[in-house]
This record gives C-alpha cells, sequence and structure tokens, in this order.
C-alpha cells in the first residue's frame, strides 16, 4: 500500500504570505509543538497575526477582516492545523 499525501492549497480568498518551507510552531496556551507545513505555517500566520491586530488594534477591525479571519479560523478541507489548535 503507498504512502499518499494529499496536497494542500490556500484558499481563493487568501491573500497572505505563501511560505515555501515549514517550520515547527508553539501552541501559546499549551506549550505543545507541532509541525507545520509551509502551506499550514501560511494559515496559521495569518490567522495569529489577525488576532494580534484585532486585540491590538479594535479600532480597524473591519466587517470584512472579521469575516477573513472567521474563515481562516474555520478553515478549508485542504488544510488541517488540528495538532497546533489543542489545548
Amino acid at each position: 500500500m503507498k504512502n499518499e499525501t494529499k496536497e494542500q492549497t490556500l484558499p481563493k480568498w487568501f491573500k497572505g504570505l505563501l511560505y515555501t518551507n515549514g517550520e515547527t510552531v508553539t501552541n501559546k496556551f499549551s506549550g505543545a509543538e507541532a509541525y507545520l507545513t509551509g502551506v499550514e505555517l501560511s494559515m496559521y500566520d495569518f490567522i495569529m497575526g489577525t488576532q494580534f491586530i484585532m486585540e491590538m488594534a479594535p479600532h480597524t477591525v473591519t466587517q470584512r477582516r472579521s469575516t477573513t479571519f472567521k474563515k481562516g479560523c474555520v478553515g478549508s478541507k485542504k488544510i488541517t492545523l488540528t495538532p497546533i489548535w489543542h489545548y
């Protein structure tokens, strides 16, 4: 039996940076570490960056930004961030 890997792609609405290399990230609440592929890291960075902006400058949050952030949190069927989201 072949070990098949599912190709990961970012959703069409995603306008952030696409990292070509993956990296290990640490959950700031649990301390758990997880290796994320470049695609996963791109989405993770988008979510964490957007969350930071929303917390530090809430007056800049528009309906469009809020909707895009929610889309990122829900994720895409092609991207799995499950390892890092567990607290």
